[in-house]
């Protein structure tokens, strides 16, 4: 498989508060059906960006195929973080709450 292609996100591309903060190279997992992609399918994040609305483009292996499928415009309502990500945003939640 070829070499994958990233983006730089704008220095100014900082989620709010409600929103997810994932960086380019988290894992994630779809919460509901997306074009081409079900449910529970597991990707990374090759872009995240945006000033006002931060969401994300995604890159998927859809059920072992060579191809893959790539998915932008996606956030919090139809992603969650696994893995590293997962850990590293509760850590900070939890470092949230208690200082505030």
């Amino acid at each position: 498989m070829a070499a994958m292609q990233t983006w730089k996100p704008h220095s100014l591309a900082k989620p709010h508060e409600d929103q997810l903060d994932l960086s380019i190279g988290d894992k994630v997992r779809t919460t509901v059906d997306l074009p081409g992609v079900p449910e529970g399918t597991e990707g990374k994040v090759i872009l995240a960006n945006g000033f006002n609305w931060q969401r994300y483009r995604v890159r998927f292996e859809v059920d072992g195929r060579d191809t893959a499928v790539e998915l932008g415009d996606l956030d919090q309502r139809n992603l969650e973080p696994i893995g590293r990500a997962a850990r590293r945003l509760a850590k900070a939640a939890k470092r949230a709450a208690r200082a505030g």
